[in-house]
Order: structure tokens, then sequence, then C-alpha cells
């Protein structure tokens, strides 16, 4: 059976003979080969006998070509590697062109790797994010699982808009040039192959509630999908998000799972992807050094990790942190690009980053925003203006989960309904969960992109999924 580069560079038992395949980093000397098969961050050191190897062969092995590798593990002789491969036989898997690969030992620009996204982790610094996001992968579904949650697989097709945005997509069979119209002109959907307008979701969460009101604890873990025409490196037209929904949970308890889950799953990482992590904590400092003094970050990744991890999580109101932010020193300078007037202003990610970074100093969760901020489905508190969401606040990123106790009133949920113009035939399901057994209910959402940025120190968001889609490229 064949060895992986992380098996072998973990192993002590040398002469043993190994087999090996992956990919060249690079070919130094006619002798000296880097390969790395895609297991760790690090690569092995395979020795070839040139005396005694085919030179056709030798000449066809360029940076990014595949080959099979038999050798003895020995100890290495040179320095930066306990051991190293001594080369019986080599075989070259697959053409490799070395003045068109794209991807040469040298520092390449971010936007030349995402238009070479296919081939992108090759490199050091997208094996170490793909490789983390994985492991992060895994961790949201072990901590679940051990916690008594239930996986439920959401519709990506649905006749709702969950945001009440209406940045959807939509979905349809029907004649672009020339579709079935209805009398007063309007295209007729009902001819469609739903019989209905549909839509790729932005959420999977009121769905998720119906699972809830039934089996007490869920999560869903998916693609979704907004159509904003936003270029920041903050947005994506399609991610994946976390949504637990739990049953007679109240926004108190939201948080409290909240702050264990995050927690938990970057606990998670540090433990076991400590050399990407590390390389990636490298990659960030040497970022840091081009940036202006008062742009840089006052932490490290890993202090940044272990700053989410060490802290309890602030609960602060919104309107304490209105206050607080009107009487902060930025907003009374005008240093804010957004200055808070007053309380109902909506947050914008400089405004949670100060109270994180410079004012509490840890994590922050904020509560009881006002209600016409805030979606339809949220419960409406008795004060009659907020409604008891929360916001979890990260340093570097803001905020990084949103959620909230839901609405179980049928009633206030009716009135919510029709204020917003929503058409309530489209969400009848949705409000029988208030008439059959309803019960308080909470849950939150986290996109998974924006955990893989803070997890991995990328900057860009398109630079923590494979294949990033926005506005003008849906390319690969």
């Amino acid at each position: 059976m064949d060895s992986s580069v992380k098996e072998l560079l973990q192993s002590d038992q040398f002469l043993q003979e190994v087999t090996i395949k992956g990919w060249v980093r690079t070919f130094r000397a006619n002798r000296f080969i880097a390969l790395n098969d895609g297991s760790t961050i690090n690569n092995i050191q395979c020795v070839v006998d040139f005396e005694h190897t085919d030179e056709d062969i030798l000449k066809r092995i360029n940076t990014g070509t595949a080959v099979s590798i038999k050798g003895t593990l020995v100890e290495s002789q040179g320095k930066g590697q306990k051991v190293e491969i001594q080369v019986s036989e080599v075989e070259v898997l697959g053409d490799s062109d070395p003045e068109e690969y794209p991807i040469q030992p040298k520092r390449h620009s971010m936007e030349f790797l995402r238009e070479n996204a296919h081939l992108r982790t090759r490199t050091n610094t997208f094996g170490a994010v793909m490789r983390l996001r994985s492991a992060l992968s895994f961790a949201i579904h072990q901590y679940f699982q051990q916690n008594g949650f239930y996986y439920v697989n959401t519709p990506i097709i649905t006749g709702s808009d969950a945001e009440g945005a209406g940045e959807m997509f939509r979905i349809t069979t029907l004649d672009a040039k020339n579709p079935p119209l209805t009398e007063e002109g309007d295209v007729d959907y009902s001819q469609d192959f739903f019989g209905k307008e549909t839509n790729i979701t932005v959420s999977g969460q009121l769905e998720a509630e119906t699972y809830a009101m039934s089996l007490g604890k869920v999560y869903t873990f998916g693609p979704t999908f907004r159509a904003e025409n936003s270029n920041t490196s903050r947005h994506l037209a399609e991610f994946w998000m976390i949504e637990p929904e739990v049953a007679f949970m109240d926004l108190d308890g939201n948080m409290d799972l909240a702050e264990d889950f995050i927690k938990y799953v970057l606990k998670y990482v540090l433990e076991n992807n400590r050399e990407d992590l590390e390389f990636l904590e490298k990659r960030l400092l040497d970022e840091e050094k081009t940036k202006p003094q008062n742009e840089r970050s006052d932490m490290s990744l890993i202090e940044k990790l272990h700053f989410v991890i060490d802290n309890n999580f602030k609960r602060v109101s919104y309107t304490e942190a209105i206050d607080i932010l009107r009487n902060s020193k930025p907003n009374k300078k005008k240093k804010f690009n957004y200055l808070i007037e007053g309380w109902g202003a909506d947050l914008q990610s400089e405004h949670e980053r100060f109270l994180v970074e410079k004012h509490f100093k840890c994590p922050v969760i904020l509560f009881d925003y006002p209600a016409n901020i805030k979606a339809f489905y949220m419960r409406l508190n008795e004060d009659g203006k907020t409604v008891r969401a929360m916001d979890i606040l990260f340093p570097g990123i803001g905020e990084i989960v949103g959620g909230s106790q839901r609405e179980e009133r049928l009633d206030v949920l009716q009135q919510k309904i029709n204020e917003l113009g929503i058409d309530e035939k489209e969400l009848w399901w949705y409000t029988d969960l208030r008439k059959y057994g309803t019960a308080v209910h909470s849950g939150f959402g986290l996109g998974f992109e924006r955990l893989v940025m803070f997890a991995t120190g990328m900057s860009n968001v398109r630079d923590v999924i494979p294949f990033p889609r926005t506005p003008q490229n849906a390319e690969f």
C-alpha cells in the first residue's frame, strides 16, 4: 500500500521500502525532488541516483509533474527534515509542460491564483486553507452529533424568501425569449416546472424550524445563495451556512450554544492543524509588514484563535452598544465612516470591531436589536420596538453569527408578515407551526466562509472557498 507524505515524515522506521505518489514542487540539480501529495503542508525530499536513472525520465520531471517513487526511507543528511527517500525507481505518471504550467515555485498574486483556481491548491497557502476548511467541516458535524443534534438536509429550491430581502436567483424552465404570459401581461409561472415562481435558497432556517419542532435539536450545513450585486472581499453569490435550530430554547440558551460551538470548532483546528496554522500565521505576519502601521493587527493568527477560545463572550444590549459608540472617541472625532447619531442605526463592521478590539477587548454578543432592522421571524420583545436577536462579533471580521429567538406567537407573526407585505399563503406551513404545539425555539446562522476566513487569516472570502461565485464570475 502506498504511503502518504504525512505518514513518512512522522515515521522513524528507517530502511523500510516505501512507495509514494505525488506532485513535484521542485527538482534541483537533477537529483533532489521535493514531493507533495496534499496530505501535509510539508514536502518530502526524494534523492535520485541520476547515474542509474534513465535520462529521458529525468528530462520529463518538472514542477507540477505527477510521479510515483519507490525507494528506501532513510535519516536525512541535510537540514530541515528528519527523513528522506533514497530513490530506487521513479515513474512519471503524466505529462507536464514546464513552460506552460502556471504554478511555478515563486510568489503569485491572489488574483492570478483565482484565475487558476483548478490548480491553486498546489500552493502551500491554498493547500493549508483547504485542509483547515475540511477540518472545520468535520469539527462542526462532530460537535452537533456529540450534542444530540440531527443533521437535516433542507431544500435548495424554495418558494419562500427567508430573509425578506428579495436578493434571490430565480429557477425556471420557461422560454427566456418567449415565456407564457397571463391576461395581465405577467409571466405565467403556473406553466413553469414547479407550477409557481421558485428560487434557490438564501437560508435553510425556516425548513429547519419545522424539524426542530418535532426532533428537538437539528442543524443544517449546506449551500445558500444571494443575488446581491456586491464585489467586496466579504461577499459571495454562493456560500455555505451552518444553521442549528432548537425547540424549547430561549435567546440566552441560543447565546450559550453559539459560544460553546464556536470555541469547540476553533479549538479542534488548533489541536489538529497546527502546522497549517503556523504556516498561515507566518504568511499573515509577512503580509502585515507591508501595511501602514495604523492598519496592522495587534494579534497574530493563533493569538486571535486563543482570543476567542480563552475569553468569555461579553453580552451587551444593542441599546448599551449604541451609547458606547455614540460617546466613543472615533465617533466624536468623526473617524468612523458611518457616524452613530442615535438609537436605530444599523451597525457597520467598523462599529462592531471597535466594540470587540478597542472597548471590551473580547468577543461580544449584541442582543435585543431594533425590530425594523431585523427579519420578520424574530420574537418581538414586550417593549414593542426590539426583537430577541443576537449577533456575535469577532476581532478583524465583525459579525460572524446572527441568530434569534423565533416568534412563536401566531397573532404576532401574522401581523409582522402582513406589515411587510409577505404573502401569507406562501408561508402557510410556517405559520402552522404556531397553531399546532407552538413553543419557544431559537437558532442561529453562521456563514461558513466567514469562519474559515477567521481561522486562516485570509482577507478575501474568494480565497476560502474552492470555486468562488461572484458577480460576472462563474468560472470552473
